[in-house]
């Protein structure tokens, strides 16, 4: 790949960091407790399920024939006969899952409650129950914290008051409702009241709108000042992981497939074990997990997804203290080795990830550069005695460690059996009691990129070294995709030697196979003693400055 000369300097100026996400009363007491939850479930439902195609989304662009359908037909025949709250409250629980969140009002407009301000509402459809109240008293029943998602953007509400181009916000939705913005705001606010007042509390509270976002959180604040506001007050990256830690409190919200609504052909899962490395990134790096799912017509949830759940479950039952109460350590991980470390101790957890083929009662040795034994550390395997391993009474299933100038060395086995034919693929987990950090990472980001016709420049800012023996710097690249696509392999600038902090640049000459070409993502890389450490993933779009 050909290079222009790179630019590499160091200016001391940073890039001003500002927010988007305007009003945050979430108290630090509640946000503690979502730290420690780190696992959720999110259910997507609604009266399209019945389509099997994607929620309320249809209905951008749809014909007016459509959309008049859509609002008298589909009601008529939403009949969820078998859905029992308790039973998806009760998966939830036992995959691990310490919160639920369900879509109350999706854009489409239809409400799931027992609402006054709309007729489009479960109340008018065969079943005539209040879904949100059974659900609400069945997380309550389990100790599950009760969440309700919430969009503000009410697509069947527009076209009953005049407003028959239905779009997003992005497609110039709010400006066409400008004749009735304010009828609107009242409508939104009087739900957001119904919500905060019928229901008892409410721990959580997702607003998947910019419209009326901060009219609604102020709303929801007023009435309930303990509810924690997730999307609008906290960053809530959507199907993807961020490429950095973070002490902020962050929340990934993901599919088990490609579609949010239960989609009955052409879905794709991910397997049990993508969805458990995915809970084990998104713990070491500081975030919590909120895992979708869909009930079908009939609120049943589908055989493929029970199964994911329950080996979701049965790796929690063994390793839940490694996901709950833990915090991100000094750096998220050491290529397959992900770290995190207890909140109020000096525990440290390794999650050995990407050994699908380790066999039962092999032992495997590994080095940690980031932790460092002190006279009290003790090494275990979490479900795991050691003393133990089932018909092979001749091997020694204890793990050991040992410090070294190079890094902590420790060799563990895999010993527990959980398939009757020996076969686990998921990671199993190290527990280091009274560690300490190894040293002490720099402070870095990714600051932005400069499109040109013909290079692309990529910044970073380091605002501290830590005491590391060496430093280096580079960039990595690839094509953007579309959130529910998996990315492709990342392309690398190459790394340099840096020894101060400061502003950084590398310029690359737009490359022949079109990467940099295009709409892509990138992202700064900082090699510490070694460890490959990445900052957050940015993205550029079509637009180029001249030259």
């Amino acid at each position: 790949m050909k290079k222009t000369a790179l630019a590499i300097f160091f200016a001391g100026i940073t890039m001003a960091a500002f927010s988007q996400l305007g009003l945050n009363l979430n108290k630090p007491q509640r946000i503690e407790e979502m730290k420690d939850a780190g696992f959720g479930m999110f259910i997507h439902w609604g009266v399209d399920v019945q389509l099997g195609g994607v929620i309320s989304h249809q209905l951008v662009g749809a014909s007016e024939d459509y959309i008049n359908k859509y609002i008298s037909d589909l009601p008529q025949t939403f009949y969820p006969m078998d859905w029992n709250p308790e039973k998806i409250v009760i998966l939830a629980k036992n995959a691990g899952m310490k919160y639920i969140v369900l879509t109350a009002k999706h854009h489409s407009g239809f409400c799931l409650w027992d609402t006054k301000t709309t007729k489009f509402n479960i109340m008018n459809t065969p079943y005539k129950k209040d879904i949100l109240r059974g659900f609400v008293n069945a997380c309550r029943k389990w100790g599950l914290m009760v969440g309700i998602y919430f969009s503000p953007e009410d697509f069947v509400y527009c076209f009953q008051n005049g407003i028959k181009d239905i779009g997003r916000r992005q497609d110039g939705h709010w400006e066409r409702a400008k004749p009735i913005q304010e009828k609107y705001k009242k409508y939104v606010l009087d739900q957001c009241t119904e919500l905060m007042t019928n229901y008892g509390p409410i721990d959580l509270f997702f607003i998947d709108s910019e419209i009326l976002r901060e009219e609604v959180k102020k709303k929801v604040w007023e009435i309930q000042p303990n509810l924690v506001i997730t999307r609008g007050a906290i960053p809530t990256p959507e199907q993807v992981v961020p490429g950095e830690s973070s002490t902020t409190y962050w929340e990934t919200n993901m599919t088990m497939g490609n579609e949010w609504n239960y989609k009955p052909t052409n879905e794709h899962y991910k397997t049990g074990t993508e969805l458990i490395n995915i809970l084990i990134e998104t713990r070491a790096k500081g975030g919590s997990y909120l895992l979708n799912v869909g009930p079908d017509q009939w609120g049943n949830i589908n055989e493929g997804q029970i199964g994911l759940l329950m080996e979701l479950g049965a790796w929690n039952f063994v390793n839940h203290e490694a996901i709950q109460n833990v915090r991100s350590w000094i750096i998220s991980n050491e290529g397959d080795l992900w770290l995190a470390k207890s909140k109020d101790k000096n525990t440290v957890y390794v999650y050995i990830t990407n050994l699908p083929d380790w066999t039962r009662g092999d032992r495997k040795k590994f080095l940690l550069k980031t932790v460092k034994a002190t006279s009290e550390t003790k090494i275990s395997v979490l479900g795991q005695t050691g003393h133990i391993i089932e018909y092979m009474p001749q091997k020694d299933g204890m793990p050991y460690f040992h410090q070294t100038a190079d890094g902590l060395e420790f060799d563990v086995v895999r010993s527990q059996r959980m398939y009757t034919n020996n076969e686990w693929p998921n990671p199993i987990v190290v527990k280091f009691e009274n560690v300490e950090p190894a040293f002490i990472p720099a402070k870095f980001k990714t600051s932005g990129a400069v499109n040109n016709k013909s290079s692309v420049v990529f910044k970073a800012h380091i605002e501290e070294l830590g005491d590391c023996r060496s430093y280096k710097i580079g960039f990595e690249y690839r094509s953007a995709k579309r959130s529910s696509e998996k990315g492709d392999k990342w392309a690398s600038t190459g790394f340099y030697p840096v020894s101060s902090k400061g502003d950084f640049e590398i310029e690359m000459d737009k490359d022949k196979d079109g990467i940099l070409s295009g709409e892509f993502e990138y992202r700064v890389i900082l090699l510490q003693n070694g460890l490959r450490t990445p900052g957050a993933s940015l993205s550029v779009r079509q637009s180029v400055s001249p030259e």
